[in-house]
């Protein structure tokens, strides 16, 4: 379904993006101190269901795992995946639980 080859880091607008058919997928971020704070999700309507963003999620945490950086998800959909998603959560910082 997605290619982790895919995802591109912008670092000038500060966004992970993935695009599908001529839509982007975007997850916005602040990058402090080894720190990556998850602030915003956005998916185009045609790709808004949970198996799309789940798998984009997984690709970017995956990501961010492999620099490794801490997470903070400010956006209640990275939230709520992360509770889901138990295998992320080493990537929390210490004394941080969602």
């Amino acid at each position: 379904m997605i290619d982790a080859a895919e995802l591109v880091d912008n670092d000038f607008l500060r966004q992970f993006e993935l695009k599908i058919d001529n839509h982007f997928a975007k997850i916005e971020y602040s990058l402090q101190e080894r720190k990556i704070f998850l602030t915003k999700l956005i998916v185009p309507e045609e790709q808004d269901n949970e198996d799309f963003v789940n798998a984009f999620l997984k690709i970017v945490f995956d990501n961010i795992e492999e620099r490794n950086l801490s997470v903070m998800p400010t956006s209640p959909e990275i939230a709520k995946f992360m509770r889901r998603n138990r295998q992320y959560k080493k990537l929390l910082p210490v004394g941080v639980r969602i």
